[in-house]
C-alpha cells in the first residue's frame, strides 16, 4: 500500500471513530480531550460534530492554522507526561471523551508513551468514557469496545472506561 492510500486510511479510520464516540457518549456529561493538535484537523472535527462540548487539548508545541487552534483557557502547552498530571486543576469536570493522536512513527517510542500516560488520562475521564487513539493502550480498568465498520482492526483503537467494578 501506497504511504498515500496509508493515509487516507487512517483519516477515513480517525473520522469513523470520531463520530461512533461522539455518539456513544451522547449522554455523558463533560469535556472531550484532545491529545496532540498537530494542524488541527481533529480538533476541528470535534468541534464540528460536537458544538457544545468544551474540547481542552494537550499540545507540546502548538504550530496549526489558527482557525484550528483551541482558545488559550482549553490550549495544555507541554508534554503529555507532565499536563496530564496537573490537568485536573484546570478541567472542573471528569471528561466524557479522550482522543489520542499520539503516534510518532516509532513504535517503542509511541508504546512507552502510551504506557506512561494511561494512568494519568484515566484519572481525567468519567465513568463510561470513550478513549479513542492511533496507539494501543493496556489500561487495566480501560475495556476495548468494537471498531466501527470500515475501520481496520489495529489501524485504530477505541476503550471504555466501566463503571468502577463492571467490565
Amino acid at each position: 500500500m501506497s504511504r498515500l492510500d496509508s493515509a487516507i486510511r487512517r483519516l477515513q479510520a480517525q473520522r469513523l471513530c470520531l463520530n461512533a464516540a461522539v455518539a456513544r457518549v451522547k449522554e455523558l456529561s463533560g469535556p472531550f480531550l484532545e491529545l496532540g493538535l498537530g494542524n488541527g484537523r481533529t480538533y476541528d472535527h470535534l468541534r464540528e460534530i460536537a458544538p457544545d462540548r468544551d474540547i481542552y487539548v494537550f499540545e507540546r508545541k502548538p504550530a496549526a492554522h489558527p482557525d484550528c487552534t483551541p482558545p488559550g483557557e482549553f490550549l495544555i502547552q507541554g508534554s503529555f507526561g507532565e499536563t496530564l498530571e496537573k490537568a485536573s486543576s484546570r478541567i472542573s469536570q471528569l471528561a466524557a471523551l479522550a482522543h489520542c493522536d499520539i503516534g510518532s512513527g516509532d513504535l517503542g517510542i509511541d508504546r512507552g508513551l502510551a504506557a506512561q500516560i494511561g494512568p494519568a488520562l484515566s484519572a481525567l475521564l468519567a465513568e463510561d468514557a470513550i478513549i479513542l487513539s492511533d496507539q494501543q493502550f493496556n489500561c487495566g480498568n480501560w475495556c476495548p469496545i468494537e471498531l466501527p465498520d470500515g475501520v481496520n482492526r489495529g489501524r485504530y483503537y477505541m476503550y471504555r472506561k466501566p463503571s468502577i467494578g463492571k467490565h
